[in-house]
């Protein structure tokens, strides 16, 4: 498939190829829809194996960034960018650099962190453009969005809970974390100090010990994770774990978590826990919380309105299940519907005052 055949196939208005070589740059800024507002998301730094996976990837995620803005009410579109290379090669210059290119698009695209890239590397980005979010208060931004995006994940889990259980209290439930960096960490925390039961996977056995220390809990190896005796697990780091190979061997009533794109095909995997009675809470639509902190950012409002508007997460995903049941189709179908009503709405309203 070209790529301008994937561009159709997944909607995108523009896609924008940025290269230089003096600093090692190789970067695509993905726009996938702006009819609700300027297309906000993070820039990813991967070290993919191929130039394809990185075009796929940035435009999966680009698209989910819509979708989630949509389902959250925000009046902003949906974009990513991804850099393509090691993460321990990274500098000042290289993101210096591709802040040049998000320039370049006047505010169409504005960017913040996401995976391997940091408060600092959003610092540097921002010394050569205002649009860019997620840099540190001192130099106006509203820093790590982390905590805001796990504070979402958490309320988004004691829907699931309270949909399947009666009760939204984790105290008491055994939770299976995949990924404990960034969010992750924060989720753990949180689950934590809730009374629940943790169990860990992650490729850092460093991001593994301090989890342990700090909240206790038990390290789970490979395929472990989803075999895990649990009620719920919570992906929260790579996209496309959930998958043919993986969904036969799930336990837990629920998947609910922090990483993007987990199915790795909506249609047929969304289908498959269907079928299997398995709970989805959509990717975009629990995790939304760090989207909705850089929102709170570009409006100049505080962390803690933030947060709450992030633990309002509890009250949507419990809408998507329940829209998913009273329908008879499933939770990521149910919130593709409500994100795509809202888009054509405010489309039609935008077209009638041009």
């Amino acid at each position: 498939m070209s790529i301008f055949e994937q561009l159709s196939s997944y909607d995108h208005e523009q896609i924008l190829f940025c290269r230089n070589d003096d600093v090692g740059l190789r970067a695509i800024i993905a726009v996938h829809n702006t009819t609700l507002g300027p297309a906000l998301g993070g820039c990813r730094l991967y070290d993919y194996a191929t130039e394809a996976d990185a075009v796929r990837d940035v435009l999966r995620l680009s698209r989910g960034m819509t979708y989630k803005a949509a389902v959250a009410g925000l009046d902003l579109g949906g974009g990513k960018s991804v850099i393509i290379g090691d993460p321990s090669m990274k500098s000042e210059a290289m993101f210096r650099a591709f802040g040049r290119h998000v320039q370049s698009l006047s505010g169409r695209y504005i960017t913040a962190e996401d995976m391997n890239t940091s408060v600092e590397d959003m610092d540097n980005i921002r010394r050569e453009t205002k649009w860019v979010t997620g840099s540190a208060a001192a130099h106006g931004g509203s820093g790590d969005p982390s905590p805001v995006t796990a504070w979402g994940c958490y309320h988004g889990i004691r829907a699931c809970l309270e949909v399947i259980y009666g009760s939204p209290e984790v105290a008491g439930r055994t939770i299976a974390i995949q990924g404990v960096g960034n969010v992750g960490y924060y989720l753990a925390k949180y689950l934590h100090e809730g009374g629940a039961s943790l169990l860990y996977a992650d490729i850092s056995q460093k991001r593994l010990a301090r989890v342990v220390e700090e909240f206790g809990g038990t390290v789970l190896e490979g395929d472990e994770f989803y075999r895990a005796n649990c009620d719920v697990l919570a992906p929260c780091a790579i996209g496309g774990i959930i998958n043919t190979r993986t969904i036969p061997m799930i336990k837990a009533p629920i998947i609910a978590g922090g990483a993007n794109n987990q199915l790795d095909d909506e249609t047929r995997d969304g289908e498959a826990l269907a079928e299997r009675g398995i709970t989805y809470a959509p990717d975009y639509v629990i995790n939304a919380g760090g989207l909705i902190n850089v929102c709170a950012e570009l409006k100049n409002q505080s962390r803690e309105k933030a947060m709450g508007d992030a633990a309002a997460i509890f009250n949507t995903v419990k809408r998507i299940i329940n829209k998913a049941k009273s329908e008879g189709t499933t939770t990521i179908r149910a919130a593709n519907k409500v994100a795509e009503e809202r888009i054509e709405a405010v489309g039609r309203l935008k077209r009638l005052y041009v």
